[in-house]
């Protein structure tokens, strides 16, 4: 047990090391600030930490990518949430999102992580595209690659279900925060080993399903109306982190760093009282594709 939870921990901050320097390409003049932190557990104790790291450049106008390693007890009451039905906890994972200034390259989300409690062990994670602009190619692009990730193991269908049932507002009539991808939870075959490579190679094709898109659309040009949509669908994107995401009501239960949970928000956002955008512009076709469809 303890191999493996060693091995996938050092796999997820390799592959924060591998996602950092891939912004770095497409954006040179990113600046990054490093923040090692530190937790204690529910009942004072030494808890673990984590590494976040913070993006701010001309390209991406904020980033986080994050890696963290925390343990001990929690409180009873999120102990009876979950499955492993202990007051004692183990978890790691990789966490990140993608805001770029430019409209025309789509806001991107990722986790993969490792749980352990009561004995119970379970994988988890998955990676959701939310683009402003309705261009097709690079939603099938995305899930493309992630059908390829998935095929070895037969799980896309599946795994887009879920996503597409998950990362919904369903305070606005099931609307999506984006166009959906994969997202798994509580993922346990019983072979441990096997598992933790599952997620491993699932987290592998990250860079490929979304470094392609920014590459392609990053010096395009766009036009004031294309950043007020953005800045709107990024309101909404708020409020499912605030209302509805589970990977933030489980960081601030399990006393995580606050900053480093809510690194997710964007760094500027909009809401207008009845918003629509323009009759017949790209943005109003946008809208017809925060529903599910079938992309590949």
């Amino acid at each position: 047990m303890q191999e493996v939870k060693d091995s996938f921990h050092k796999h997820v901050w390799d592959l924060q090391d591998l996602i950092c320097s891939e912004l770095r390409k497409v954006d040179p003049e990113i600046q990054m600030t490093e923040d090692l932190w530190e937790r204690k557990d529910f009942a004072g104790n030494e808890g673990g930490g984590g590494r976040t790291r913070a993006f701010e450049g001309p390209l991406i106008e904020n980033a986080g990518v994050n890696t963290s390693l925390v343990y001990g007890e929690v409180s009873p009451e999120f102990a009876s949430k979950l499955k492993g039905k202990s007051t004692k906890m183990w978890a790691t994972g990789i966490s990140l999102i993608i805001h770029p200034r430019n409209p025309r390259v789509p806001t991107v989300h990722a986790n993969f992580r490792m749980i352990e409690n009561g004995g119970q062990v379970w994988f988890g994670g998955g990676a959701d595209l939310t683009p402003y602009y309705p261009l097709e190619e690079d939603f099938i692009h995305f899930h493309n690659v992630w059908k390829k990730a998935c095929s070895p193991y037969g799980v896309y269908n599946d795994f887009k279900k879920t996503c597409d049932n998950y990362f919904v507002n369903k305070h606005r009539d099931g609307e999506m925060r984006g166009i959906g991808g994969i997202f798994y939870d509580h993922y346990f075959s019983g072979d441990l080993e096997k598992d933790s490579k599952f997620g491993v190679d699932l987290s592998n094709y990250f860079i490929e399903s979304y470094f392609p898109i920014v590459e392609k659309r990053m010096k395009e040009e766009w036009t004031p109306e294309d950043e007020e949509f953005q800045l709107h669908r990024r309101g909404r994107y708020v409020e499912f982190n605030l209302l509805h995401d589970r990977g933030t009501s489980f960081g601030l239960k399990t006393n995580g760093r606050t900053d480093s949970i809510l690194i997710s928000l964007p760094k500027r956002c909009k809401f207008t009282y009845k918003y629509q955008p323009g009759v017949g512009s790209p943005h109003e076709k946008m809208m017809e594709y925060y529903r599910p469809k079938d992309w590949v």
